[in-house]
C-alpha cells in the first residue's frame, strides 16, 4: 500500500470535501427549480358534468309535448306544442311561445307546384315581408303526402321589452287536396335548431275531410 506524505494527504482530503459540497449544492438547486416550476404552473379548469345544459335562444326543448289541433274551417289537423298561446289571425290561427310561432292558414286555389311557388308565391312574399331574403323552394314528402316548402329569412317581431328586431328563419309548407290548400308557417330565430320540432309538426298534418 502506498502511503502519501502528510502534505499530500491533507490536500487530497480537501479536494474530496469540496467535491461533496458542490454535489450537495447542485442537488439543492435542482430540487428548488422543480419545486418553483410546479408552483408557477397554470391550474387546470374542471368541468361539472352535472351542470344544466344551456340551449340557444329559440330552441324548442327536446322533451316538448305536442297535442293535436283541428282546423275545422280548413278540414285538416296538426300537432302543435302543448302550452303555446293561441290567437286568431286574418284567415287563420296562430300559436306562439317566446320567440317561436306556428300559423295555420286554410285557403283555396288548387294544387301548388314548386315552379308555381317560385313564380307567384315568392314574389308575393317578398313584397309583403320585411327583411325578406334567401328564399328557397322545394318539394318535400310528409306522412300526409307531398308539400311545397318555401324557406326564407324575415325581420322578427319587435321584442316587447327592448323593441329590438332580430331575424327569423321561416319555413312555409303548402299541402294541397283538390281545390283546397293548407299552409303551415313555422318561424323562429335564425340559428335556432328546430329541425326536429318542425318535422314533428308537419309530419303530423292530416286532412280530416
Amino acid at each position: 500500500m502506498t502511503v502519501l506524505p502528510p502534505s499530500r494527504a491533507v490536500a487530497a482530503a480537501g479536494v474530496a470535501v469540496l467535491a461533496l459540497s458542490l454535489s450537495a449544492c447542485g442537488s439543492s438547486s435542482s430540487g428548488s427549480g422543480a419545486s418553483g416550476g410546479g408552483a408557477g404552473a397554470t391550474p387546470t379548469k374542471t368541468v361539472d358534468p352535472n351542470a344544466a345544459e344551456v340551449s340557444p335562444a329559440g330552441d324548442i326543448p327536446d322533451d316538448q309535448a305536442y297535442v293535436r289541433y283541428a282546423m275545422t274551417s280548413g278540414g285538416f289537423s296538426v300537432k302543435v306544442p302543448e302550452g303555446w298561446a293561441r290567437s286568431s289571425t286574418k284567415g287563420g290561427t296562430r300559436f306562439t311561445d317566446k320567440l317561436n310561432a306556428i300559423e295555420l292558414q286554410p285557403s283555396t286555389g288548387g294544387a301548388l307546384t314548386a315552379a308555381a311557388a317560385k313564380a307567384t308565391e315568392v314574389p308575393r312574399l317578398e313584397a309583403a315581408t320585411p327583411g325578406f331574403a334567401s328564399a328557397k323552394v322545394s318539394t318535400v314528402r310528409r306522412t300526409a303526402g307531398s308539400a311545397v316548402r318555401i324557406t326564407y329569412l324575415a325581420t322578427a317581431p319587435a321584442d316587447p321589452v327592448t323593441g329590438k328586431r332580430g331575424t327569423d328563419a321561416v319555413e312555409r309548407y303548402v299541402f294541397s287536396k283538390g281545390t283546397r290548400r293548407a299552409t303551415l308557417i313555422l318561424s323562429g330565430p335564425k340559428g335556432a335548431d328546430n329541425v326536429d320540432p318542425w318535422k314533428i309538426v308537419t309530419d303530423a298534418f292530416r286532412w280530416t275531410r
